[in-house]
């Protein structure tokens, strides 16, 4: 598994955030955790993106412990916030030729002209990230993470803020990367978000995963509705226009 959770437990005093987090995320595919706000999400981010220890249980990413192999998850994953982390003095191309130089890799140009094109920012690469819509900011934030391809990547809550379009934009970008390989762990309090992207969905609530599964498994837990037939009642305007006729509108 790309990666593997189990007895993930972590307390602030008396305050008990995870209380036993189960789940593992298969190569290659993308992993939902949905939860309202205030579920755990972010905080099983942190303990597997080594920003955060854990109370107990164990958790493993891209086969490393997350406790005892830190630096060597860390070499393995990249996170993305729920606020993209660009520089908006900077244009979108230098931000992404800036991170290639920070992170000691070779040709750091041809390396921010590929991710670009891949996130449909070639027309805006020379253009100041101020000027950047949500959604353009949020894709060149996910880009800025791919740099070094890291086989996992994080992204906690990547459509908060965002308006729809925008959003649509973010989606096409996350398939995109499973589509190439990578595995995407995903955080998100959007029922439509988990479902329009997820391979697996795991439902955190009040510290625990109370149900694992692609959404047609979780789907089959319930019932069809049954649609009733109901009457719909006319309207003012149904009954004036059948009173006066629709033609006498406009004398």
């Amino acid at each position: 598994m790309a990666i593997h959770v189990q007895g993930l437990q972590k307390s602030y005093q008396d305050l008990h955030v995870l209380r036993g987090v189960d789940f593992d995320v298969e190569p290659g595919s993308i992993f939902a955790l949905l939860g309202s706000n205030g579920a755990g999400k972010t905080t099983v981010v942190k303990i597997l993106s080594t920003l955060l220890k854990a109370d107990a249980g164990t958790a493993t990413v891209n086969g490393f412990d997350v406790a005892t192999h830190a630096a060597d998850v860390r070499e393995s994953i990249s996170l993305t916030g729920q606020f993209a982390a660009v520089d908006e003095i900077l244009t979108g191309r230098e931000n992404l030729v800036l991170v290639a130089r920070l992170r000691h890799l070779r040709n750091p140009g041809p390396i921010a002209d590929e991710l670009l094109a891949r996130f449909s920012l070639t027309d805006a690469a020379a253009r100041r990230v101020a000027t950047y819509s949500g959604g353009m900011r949020r894709r060149l934030d996910i880009a800025m993470s791919l740099i070094g391809n890291p086989p996992v990547i994080f992204l906690d809550e990547p459509t908060t803020g965002l308006d729809p379009q925008s959003r649509l934009e973010v989606w096409s970008s996350v398939k995109e990367l499973a589509g190439k390989g990578t595995t995407v762990l995903l955080t998100t309090q959007y029922l439509d978000e988990a479902e329009q992207l997820a391979d697996r969905i795991a439902i955190l609530h009040e510290g625990r995963i109370i149900v694992t599964g692609t959404l047609a498994e979780l789907k089959a837990l319930l019932p069809p509705a049954k649609v009733e037939y109901v009457e719909k009642q006319p309207t003012l305007e149904d009954v004036f226009l059948a009173l006066v006729g629709a033609g006498s509108q406009g004398a």
